[in-house]
């Protein structure tokens, strides 16, 4: 396919290595640092500009990945989408349910296939795990148990994810959207909320660098959530506890420690369950499945895994965390419109 990038920082250049190992070619990118936009285009041997208004309307580019601050997100994505261009959007999917929406309204209106920035789905063990909570290997699913979190470095707080502006939400829209994207993939939808925020450390008030939240289905399947930037040695942690045994993810590989996923099923007559483990050492992989995966939905017409209206979805139940922190009371969510 012939790609655009807008937003040439970590993430961005990140897609440029993937998209080009999976043999698409990146015709242009784009950055208001001219610098960082360079960069890229001296690697992918692609144009570049500091106008993202260039990449969205280039008549040639057939998929664009935004990957910018999430005040930038929906301007360039609905743009995209405008003129006749799949978007992969890194998460959260704009700074809250409304702009995720418009999104999700605009890639309906326009026949094209809008993703979010999902990758944590296509890591081995967070797959293998659904696949064996989908297969009943541990009966009906009953609880997550999730935690996320990392210490942030010098400066941190003088960074866009510290301007309440630029960002729209702290560690729960970060790396929080994450975790609700999960639980939501595990259990379905949501309907009932309740939320603590904390900002313990990071200059960054009124965000939050610590969030806790429990999530509840129709069902009374629950799911408690802690993500945190006080976490000061790396943490993935993702729990699912089901009638019959249990499935305990740990790591995602790098600074998060090796990825390793247990299965352990109760025994009838009590005691230690039955344990097996998997680990998952190398490189980071999610960020090419899920390129190949996104690929493969335009290619067959169909909507991918981690869809828009998944980040839509996502973003409400983030709203109504944010919400019930700020009320001291749960938040009962609707339906919602897609």
């Amino acid at each position: 396919m012939k790609i655009g990038i807008v937003g040439c920082g970590l993430i961005g250049a990140r897609r440029a290595r993937v998209a080009r190992a999976a043999g698409d070619e990146i015709l242009l990118v784009a950055d208001i640092n001219a610098g960082a936009a360079q960069v890229i285009a001296a690697e992918a041997g692609s144009e570049w500009t500091d106008d993202w208004r260039v990449v969205t309307g280039h008549p040639q580019i057939e998929m664009v990945v935004v990957a910018t601050v999430n005040k930038a997100l929906l301007p360039i994505t609905v743009a995209s989408l405008q003129n006749g261009k799949h978007v992969l959007c890194e998460k959260p999917l704009g700074r809250n349910g409304v702009e995720a929406l418009v999104m999700v309204q605009t890639a309906t209106r326009h026949h094209r296939i809008l993703k979010a920035g999902f990758n944590h789905r296509h890591h081995p063990a967070i797959w293998r795990a659904q696949e064996l909570a989908k297969s009943g290997k541990i009966g009906p699913l009953a609880s997550i148990r999730a935690a996320y979190g990392h210490g942030g470095r010098p400066g941190y707080d003088q960074e866009w994810r510290g301007n309440a502006d630029l960002a729209g939400g702290g560690e729960l829209l970060d790396q929080g959207v994450h975790l609700v994207d999960l639980c939501r993939w595990f259990f379905g939808e949501f309907v009932q909320v309740t939320g603590m925020l904390g900002t313990w450390f990071w200059r960054i008030a009124p965000l939050e660098d610590n969030c806790f939240a429990l999530l509840r289905t129709a069902a009374g399947q629950i799911a408690a959530i802690h993500t945190s930037w006080t976490q000061w040695k790396n943490l993935f942690r993702f729990e699912i506890f089901g009638r019959d045994g249990y499935l305990s993810i740990n790591g995602l590989g790098g600074s998060y420690g090796t990825e390793t996923l247990t299965l352990g099923i109760r025994r009838p007559e009590s005691g230690p369950p039955l344990t097996e483990s998997w680990e998952f050492p190398g490189p980071d992989i999610s960020w090419q499945a899920e390129w190949e995966e996104f690929k493969a939905a335009i290619q067959e017409g169909r909507q991918p895994l981690g869809n828009g209206d998944d980040g839509y979805q996502a973003a409400r139940v983030i709203d109504a965390i944010y919400q019930s922190a700020k009320t001291g009371g749960v938040v009962e969510l609707g339906a919602g419109l897609t």
